[in-house]
């Protein structure tokens, strides 16, 4: 669906927005395909890699998404975006908390106008696990997101833009994830953890990256796609990093959870299981009308809740070996 079609990733010399554009630019060819960041450091480096010469399609564009004119002029003609610019960073975030609203809400509020105004066919926001029963500043205003792209649906009226919304957690192998940190610390002998109960939910860039394309395919507007992955124990990770390593538990950071939760039992009502996901539908939706072109699947349990503790598919540390090596 993205030949000859405009593309344009916010925030797309992160590490989301970088393999996004080689995957993009592997399985299509794009009328244009564009890096949107802030950072003219990234690009710069970026570009040595994924350039313009090599591959003709490509534009790097200087901006951020506060501002909501310099989106004007870079929404002009564009047919697809992924919206992956954001600030993350939890405990910075947490001593700086304006900063947080100004880009990962004000941004977003200007993204959906800036799109719905230009005539953009489809956006997708990502979205964090951190999004869901949010407990810092971060999830806060990833959920305030989340609503602000999910309801745009309801007023763009006419203008036929369609926003959704892909949420995932931790990424494997990304700058933000344990792995990288372990390995680089486990000559040391000890691997800090901050609880022995801790689990998360594991899952690649590739995966997340298929997931949002594979959204665009399907989307009517309003869903919230969760994908259907493994868990683990942290202290599972650490054991095949550093079999050797002694374990030492710190205890929880402000603003950390024991567990991931992606889906929480308040959305079970409204949350559909399919093969590879589920899908989270807005409350605007009616289930019994099947005109309106949504992909249902089964409707999950009343007291459902998608966590990393009660998960039905987990890793065992011979799993999670394997997998590191894949990588590294």
């Amino acid at each position: 669906m993205f030949n000859d079609q405009t593309i344009l990733i916010t925030g797309g010399t992160g590490f989301f927005g970088r393999r996004c554009t080689e995957i993009i630019l592997e399985r299509y060819k794009p009328r244009k395909l564009i890096i949107f960041s802030r950072d003219e450091y990234k690009q710069f480096e970026m570009s040595k890699i994924i350039s313009e010469e090599k591959y003709p399609c490509i534009r790097y564009f200087l901006g951020d998404v506060r501002d909501r004119n310099r989106l004007y002029r870079a929404f002009d003609r564009v047919d697809y975006i992924i919206h992956a610019a954001a600030l993350k960073q939890i405990p910075i975030l947490e001593y700086n908390p304006i900063e947080a609203v100004k880009t990962n809400i004000g941004g977003a509020e200007n993204v959906i106008a800036a799109a719905a105004d230009r005539g953009v066919k489809k956006v997708i926001a990502l979205s964090s696990d951190k999004a869901a029963n949010p407990i810092n500043l971060y999830g806060a205003t990833k959920l305030c997101s989340d609503k602000l792209f999910i309801s745009a649906n309801q007023f763009v009226g006419g203008k036929g833009t369609r926003f959704s919304v892909v949420r995932y957690g931790n990424v494997f192998g990304s700058r933000g994830s344990v792995i990288p940190f372990f390995m680089k610390i486990r000559d040391k002998g000890v691997l800090p953890i901050t609880d022995e109960r801790m689990t998360r939910f594991w899952i690649t860039i590739e995966q997340g990256i298929d997931l949002v394309l594979k959204g665009f395919q399907t989307m009517e507007g309003g869903e919230v796609f969760v994908p259907r992955i493994p868990s683990m124990k942290v202290v599972d990770l650490a054991r095949a990093i550093c079999p050797n390593c002694k374990l030492e538990f710190i205890g929880i950071r402000p603003g950390e959870k024991l567990h991931e939760i992606m889906i929480p039992e308040e959305s079970a009502r409204r949350t559909h299981e399919l093969d590879t996901h589920f899908t989270i539908f807005p409350d605007y939706v009616d289930f019994n009308d099947p005109s309106k072109g949504y992909q249902f699947g089964k409707l999950v349990p009343e007291n459902f809740e998608y966590s990393s503790n009660t998960n039905s598919e987990w890793l065992s540390v011979d799993d999670i070996k394997q997998l590191i090596a894949e990588f590294y």
